[in-house]
């Protein structure tokens, strides 16, 4: 178990609480296994009703994986512990699964930051899950700025947005707030900061199985006193399924420069910062995940991932972004004229026969 995630009952609902705030709560393998240790025990405990999800922060909820972790053991030899890398991909998706699964109704208190890892955490599937978010809510698939896809089961739930948000939010790794978060369907209610105390008191006093209902109530009270303004993504959702329609990221990219307006310019100029390859391997999996299950999904990822690792990526997305910041990834190919086909289904290759892969025990039918 870690010492990072607090877990206790009462009155039959079960807490889990992220407690690592000086890394914004970023999961490490412990804790990837501290949560699904206990989800696992409480899903067929019948005294337990509902799960919250929640941090010890107002600042983050969880930042995502650990990268500082990945670069570290990413440069390692196996002796060195490079294979613990494997395990956290391995142990973090099967835990992802198990949240969009879960039979219970899963309330996750996305405050503050929730981006990459954090959103595989909360992201239950639509029969149990329970999304808040807060005007403090920094919501994020960020991982083409370090060489990376979006994971986690992103091919499954980023396509089934709204029109093509999915592909603008997968691909540029653009940060969204509350508004942005409840109309692509990624949160279910808006709760004000100023009225956590009153919504911690009704968790705390609520009987499970009635929970979602009363947060339900809770939340359209509240936000009838103080709605949430409306965000990026519903205002430029014309010119996002437009540019984001194209096809190819070439002709996403071609598309925007021929549109002089601010949205357009600065959707470039977020992309340019992006790994190329990246972008075009998260356009590649959205299209596949658009018609696979949340199974199928996660273990196209996990192929990804190796493939990703093994072609350095994401080590140098890491090195320029946390560890020397000069914000400078030399990436491989450095521009997006320079992708090629070949290069993106190398990355969707699979790596390991149907009954040797890590993850070939997941199942579930898509929902």
């Amino acid at each position: 178990m870690s010492e990072h995630v607090l877990t206790h009952l009462g009155r039959g609902i079960g807490w889990i609480t992220l407690d690592r705030p000086r890394a914004l709560n970023s999961l490490s393998l412990d804790m990837v296994r501290a949560i699904t240790h206990t989800l696992l025990a409480w899903r067929d405990d019948a005294a337990v009703q509902a799960v919250v999800v929640r941090s010890s922060s107002d600042k983050a909820f969880c930042a995502g994986g650990d990268i500082r972790f990945f670069h570290d053991l990413g440069r390692a030899t196996p002796q060195q512990g490079s294979a613990l890398v494997e395990d956290f991909f391995t142990e973090e998706y099967a835990l992802n699964h198990l949240v969009h699964h879960y039979p219970k109704p899963y309330i996750a208190l996305m405050d503050g930051v929730v981006m990459g890892g954090g959103m595989g955490v909360a992201q239950a599937g639509p029969h149990s899950r329970v999304r808040i978010v807060t005007e403090r809510t920094r919501m994020a698939m960020p991982e083409t700025n370090i060489g990376l896809f979006p994971d986690i089961g992103a091919s499954y739930f980023l396509p089934r947005l709204p029109g093509n948000l999915g592909l603008y939010l997968g691909i540029t790794g653009a940060t969204i707030g509350a508004a942005d978060a409840l109309y692509a369907g990624l949160a279910d209610h808006y709760v004000p900061v100023a009225q956590l105390t009153a919504l911690q008191a009704l968790l705390e006093t609520a009987d499970g199985a009635s929970l979602p209902a009363a947060i339900a109530a809770f939340a359209a009270q509240t936000a009838a006193g103080a709605p949430v303004a409306p965000g990026t993504l519903e205002r430029e959702r014309a010119a996002i399924d437009h540019h984001f329609g194209a096809g190819t990221v070439p002709a996403i990219v071609a598309s925007l420069q021929a549109d002089g307006c601010a949205f357009a310019q600065d959707t470039l100029a977020m992309m340019a910062t992006r790994s190329p390859l990246m972008m075009c391997v998260s356009h590649a999996l959205q299209a596949r995940g658009a018609a696979m299950s949340m199974a199928d999904c996660l273990r196209m990822e996990r192929a990804a991932v190796r493939r990703t690792l093994e072609n350095g990526q994401v080590i140098e997305g890491i090195r320029a972004l946390v560890i020397d910041k000069d914000h400078a990834p030399q990436w491989a190919p450095p521009a997006l004229s320079d992708v090629t086909e070949a290069m993106v289904t190398q990355i969707l290759s699979p790596v390991w026969p149907d009954h040797a892969h890590p993850l070939r025990h997941l199942s579930g039918a898509a929902s």
